[in-house]
């Protein structure tokens, strides 16, 4: 049986949602290793002048601690 624990992060990006997901999963993978998956809890933008120029994620990194 695999044992899973779960952080929360939050990452952004000045690309997209799917990017600023993906520097979550890089930046705990710097001290996290054998992670499993990300649930994206919310989503936010920061708007300037009419435009997005920054995507927001918070979410939940899971992964394994033990097999």
């Amino acid at each position: 049986m695999a044992i899973l624990k779960v952080i929360e992060v939050m990452a952004e990006s000045d690309k997209s949602w799917e990017d600023a997901a993906k520097e979550a999963i890089r930046e705990a993978s710097q001290t996290v290793e054998h992670i499993r998956s990300i649930y994206i809890k919310e989503s936010k933008a920061l708007v300037e002048n009419n435009k997005i120029v920054k995507y927001r994620n918070i979410g939940k990194i899971s992964f394994e601690v033990r097999q």
